[in-house]
């Protein structure tokens, strides 16, 4: 990956795909943020810390940079 490249969280692919059993409000629950929070991540319309991003990975059992794909 170069540097500067942006990047797109791909939560929402993981949460519908990968990890079925967990919903948004679950996932929202887990990490401790607010369901709309969640929506906004997926859909790129905010970013989040890093911090939040280990919650989620950790959450959604997956290695982080799972959360990410080039765009």
């Amino acid at each position: 990956m170069k540097i500067g490249r942006p990047l797109k969280l791909e939560v929402k692919e993981f949460v519908n795909y990968v990890c079925k059993e967990i919903t948004q409000k679950d996932l929202a629950f887990e990490i401790n943020v607010e369901i709309s929070q969640i929506t906004r991540i997926e859909r790129g319309v905010i970013n989040t810390s890093i911090l939040n991003l280990v919650k989620i990975s950790k959450a959604l059992n997956v290695h982080i940079a799972e959360l990410f794909v080039t765009v």
